[in-house]
């Protein structure tokens, strides 16, 4: 069950989380090439078993990631076979594109559904899979050292189905899957709502292939786009030029990835990489090379595209972990995480810190944060809309307003101790300056808080297009058969993580965040 309007809800929010994390399996194919008379799908979880196997036989597959251990069940509904989501069928019989004779054109499922770019290098992995009026196409984050090699390289390229320029190797990775999804959409496409999510690296994809479509002559390609943990794939021209495209960008208050390529980076890998691995060795010249391959001298700085929606963790006084999904808008909230890990000492980061941080991966994984948050999400607006409550429990809005009010206190205190280097000639311009700019954008985050402390929910809000559906009460009575879903917990939030200090709900201020 998925809601096809452009505005926000919860119901897919969590629905994509799902099939964003099922896009880091296999196809599970067998045979996976050159099928003779059947296929089958026995690898669980694999793409092809979750839609194929399970979902044809009314079955309620869970298991969308070999590590997810907690019962996490999509919002399923009973339609006509025309809604549902499926592998098409293999038969030669019935089917002549599914001939062995036609060699490396035989048409089988993993070939339509599937894309797996290992061939050339760049790794890149996705699914797609369709009914009357969705296509859902789903990519893979970063799963190998080809990944982490091509999401280094942010070196920026021109975005030439577009405008502006994208991040080089999101680019290249964008291009090696363009003509599987357009190979797809020529033969199933009929005007129906093209949904897009991804994780990380995915994400930032995600974004590229969205635009290219929407970009696309004479297809008039309906977009919808939801992305988690997705670094900045593009520059501020990009960005401005896709502000047609609907976009929710979804971040985990702790993961670092969102943060990445900072504004002013035009990576080169080739310089960065190795003054990466002297900077932990040899601090001095390492620095410096590191500088010299990350500063963008030209051109105009990466931007992040999208609505955002931002989980902020909270400890409450009786110990509960809360999590509050909003807004915030602001670059200390935003890039919290990367700012944490890039702490310095003396003039060069903590190199312990920034390595256990750019390894840690708790924060950015889909199964241990993302999913929990998404779902926590989605049982907090239920019960709100049950009980016509607010978003934001008057203790809640408490504590992050005390937060946010202490770091627009810290940030003035920061600005007022650069006034004093200043040259004389150049004071009294503090108003325009990035951090003056940046206690403005608190007290602007501050303001959308307190709309939460007010906010009442609408069925749409929750479950988008499909508030209005017949069959929505009855589906929604089959997901809460589940125990797991019949927690009635306003503070249901992201699960306790390992004890290592990263898991914990940071501190809201400049020096623990920023």
């Amino acid at each position: 069950m998925l809601s096809i309007e452009d505005q926000f809800c919860a119901l897919n929010l969590y629905q994509l989380a799902l099939m964003s994390t099922l896009s880091y399996c296999d196809f599970g194919q067998e045979p996976p090439t050159k099928p003779i008379d059947q296929v089958s799908f026995p690898l669980e979880p694999s793409v092809g078993h979750f839609f194929a196997d399970r979902l044809s036989g009314y079955q309620e597959p869970w298991k969308v990631d070999v590590e997810l251990v907690q019962h996490f069940y999509p919002v399923y509904e009973d339609v006509p076979y025309s809604r549902r989501f499926e592998i098409l069928p293999f038969d030669p019989e019935l089917y002549q594109q599914n001939r062995i004779e036609l060699g490396e054109e035989q048409e089988h499922p993993e070939r339509l559904h599937f894309f797996d770019d290992k061939k050339h290098g760049t790794d890149t992995q996705a699914y797609i899979c369709h009914h009357d009026e969705v296509i859902l196409v789903a990519i893979r984050g970063t799963a190998s050292g080809a990944d982490k090699l091509r999401d280094a390289n942010a070196h920026q390229v021109a975005f030439v189905e577009g405008v502006g320029k994208a991040h080089e190797g999101f680019h290249k990775a964008y291009q090696a899957m363009r003509d599987f999804v357009l190979r797809y959409l020529d033969q199933f496409y009929t005007g129906q709502r093209i949904v897009i999510c991804g994780h990380s690296l995915g994400g930032a994809i995600a974004l590229l292939l969205a635009e290219g479509l929407r970009r696309t002559e004479d297809a008039h390609y309906n977009i919808l786009l939801y992305t988690f943990g997705a670094p900045r794939a593009a520059d501020s021209e990009f960005t401005d030029g896709a502000s047609a495209l609907v976009h929710h960008r979804i971040v985990n208050h702790n993961d670092p990835v969102p943060s990445v390529p900072a504004p002013w980076m035009n990576t080169t890998a080739k310089i960065w990489i190795p003054g990466a691995v002297v900077l932990f060795s040899n601090p001095a010249p390492g620095g410096l090379l590191f500088a010299l391959g990350l500063v963008r001298l030209t051109g105009n700085p990466y931007q992040h595209h999208g609505a955002q929606q931002h989980f902020m963790p909270i400890l409450l006084p009786d110990g509960t972990h809360s999590s509050v999904l909003w807004t915030p808008g602001c670059e200390s909230i935003e890039d919290a995480a990367c700012k944490r890990a890039l702490r310095l000492n003396g003039d060069m980061p903590d190199r312990a810190n920034l390595i256990k941080q750019l390894v840690q991966s708790a924060h950015h994984s889909m199964v241990v944060s993302y999913i929990p948050a998404a779902w926590a999400t989605l049982r907090r607006w239920q019960q709100t809309l049950d009980t016509h409550g607010t978003l934001v429990t008057a203790r809640e809005f408490e504590l992050i307003d005390k937060a946010l009010f202490t770091m627009q206190h810290q940030l003035r205190e920061q600005r007022k101790k650069l006034d004093l280097h200043r040259p004389a000639n150049q004071r009294g311009y503090e108003h325009h300056d990035p951090m003056s700019q940046e206690v403005d954008r608190l007290k602007d985050s501050r303001d959308r808080l307190e709309t939460l402390r007010w906010r009442r929910l609408q069925a749409r809000d929750v479950y988008g297009s499909q508030a209005s559906s017949p069959i929505l009460q009855s589906s929604l009575k089959r997901w809460f058969t589940h125990p797991q879903n019949r927690e009635l917990t306003q503070m249901a939030s992201i699960p306790p993580q390992p004890d290592d200090g990263w898991g914990k709900p940071q501190t809201l201020d400049i020096d623990s965040i920023v």
